[in-house]
């Protein structure tokens, strides 16, 4: 039982266990680990610096900011492909770091505030501040990570908010702030959206990407906003949403949807926002409160939730270490499941649970353990996306022959069962990958692994198992 219940807090609060952890699960309890995974996130996280500062990233900048362009087409086609070339590497460096970082409990919590913050825009610079952003106040409180990335260059390009102006608002942001990041429909009215619009009139940002409060762009006018009036301005309506008690209620929900079941349990939603609340939403302390419950390790939530597509590959490469000789083919991976880092579906995210599962994404799931274990190669069709391919690709991207080469170090796994006898394997490893209970037929699974020796047996066996559906939840 201790062995699934750390593996089931790895896999929600990280990225899923590393091959070493097979011996050290008989050593540690799920408080002890969870205990280690808050102590690697003490440290502040290294920046990433993909670009280096706003002219990496200069032309979507420039056009929000409503500059004249005196570029001819094909220049434009180009910075906007140096960007895209950016983005792509920054999603490159930040999978690796899923991957690598010891400070799991941050990283996957900025996955989670990435996916709530949905923000595309095709400026490596704006993305990759953003992301700094939310990795810094991942765990601390909300209200910092809420102010932070609302005057973030980024979300402003990306809800308008560089064109809201007292002599013509602009809605978009103030509606997106209070119905998807803060309170959820049902909690304001369309007045409040046209005045919390007004309150936010000036805001923008510089040449250099520097947040700008333009005072002759905005309304000084009385508003009145969830029944307070006053001259505000856009850091009064945030300091507004969060004296509501909604809007914990709405984060901790969300929250508990992504760690813990897609089924909520609003019983306990209700507690933990309350503390939440009372907490001034500080976001580590709900996470322990989550984490340290019995609840939490009761099996109705264990392998119950289907892993994005991310989890899933970012899962697969800490199971088998492997140096990348194509880590570009993880771009089209994600493409082709559903899952693009820096590319939310729209400003609502990505919707998660069963939407990851289709006819198509389900065959390269199952085949994705053996592709990267094998250094194989798959028959992929993209799905079709007009920002990824600069509008290059006006249909359905065709079929390609996706290459995936890596070394893999499988001296972990020989290790952790060389002492394990040869007929008790098969349990032991099934017991490790596999998160939920299952009626798989142990018979199917051998007729497919390598029985020549010891450790073909592992590596066969080891794929074999994580081609199964089950190996699809967490």
């Amino acid at each position: 039982m201790q062995q699934i219940e750390n593996q089931h807090l790895l896999w929600r609060a990280a990225f899923g266990p590393v091959m070493d952890n097979f011996s050290q699960f008989k050593e540690i309890t799920p408080a002890q680990l969870y205990a280690q995974l808050k102590k690697n996130t003490l440290q502040k996280p290294i920046p990433f610096e993909i670009a280096q500062n706003m002219y990496d990233g200069l032309i979507k900048g420039i056009q929000d900011l409503g500059q004249k362009q005196q570029l001819e087409q094909n220049q434009k086609m180009q910075m906007r492909k140096q960007s895209i070339d950016g983005i792509k590497n920054l999603n490159l460096s930040w999978l690796d770091t899923m991957v690598n970082s010891t400070d799991q409990l941050r990283e996957k919590m900025s996955f989670f505030w990435h996916g709530h913050f949905a923000c595309r825009v095709i400026n490596i610079y704006f993305q990759q501040e953003l992301l700094n952003i939310i990795r810094e106040n991942a765990l601390g409180h909300f209200g910092d990570l809420l102010r932070a990335v609302s005057k973030s260059p980024a979300m402003l390009s990306f809800l308008n908010n560089q064109q809201n102006k007292k002599q013509h608002p602009n809605e978009n942001f103030a509606r997106e702030v209070m119905e998807l990041f803060t309170m959820g429909r049902g909690n304001y009215s369309e007045e409040d959206v046209k005045e919390g619009a007004r309150a936010f009139t000036g805001w923008g940002f510089d040449m250099q990407g520097n947040f700008q409060e333009r005072a002759y762009f905005h309304d000084n006018g009385k508003k009145t906003f969830l029944q307070h009036t006053g001259n505000f301005t856009g850091d009064d309506i945030l300091d507004i949403i969060l004296e509501q008690p909604a809007t914990a209620l709405f984060i901790t929900r969300k929250i508990f949807r992504f760690f813990v079941n897609d089924q909520a349990d609003e019983e306990i939603i209700q507690s933990l926002a309350r503390d939440f609340y009372n907490s001034h939403y500080d976001i580590q302390q709900l996470m322990d409160a989550i984490f340290e419950s019995n609840w939490f390790y009761e099996e109705k939530n264990r392998g119950t939730k289907i892993k994005s597509p991310i989890e899933l590959i970012v899962g697969i490469r800490r199971l088998l270490p492997m140096e990348l000789q194509t880590p570009n083919s993880q771009l089209v991976f994600q493409r082709a499941l559903g899952q693009v880092l820096f590319y939310p579906p729209n400003v609502s995210g990505w919707p998660g649970g069963n939407s990851w599962i289709d006819s198509s994404t389900l065959m390269v799931r199952l085949r994705l353990p053996q592709i990267m274990a094998m250094s194989d190669s798959y028959s992929i069709q993209p799905k079709n996306d007009d920002d990824v391919m600069m509008g290059m690709e006006q249909e359905r991207p065709p079929k390609t022959l996706q290459y995936f080469q890596a070394n893999i170090n499988w001296d972990p796994l020989y290790r952790n069962f060389e002492p394990i006898h040869r007929e008790e394997i098969y349990d032991m490893l099934k017991g490790f990958l596999i998160q939920t209970p299952s009626a798989m037929n142990e018979f199917t699974i051998e007729r497919f692994t390598n029985q020549d020796s010891k450790e073909k047996y592992l590596k066969s066996l080891m794929v074999q198992l994580m081609s199964t559906p089950e190996y699809q939840l967490c």
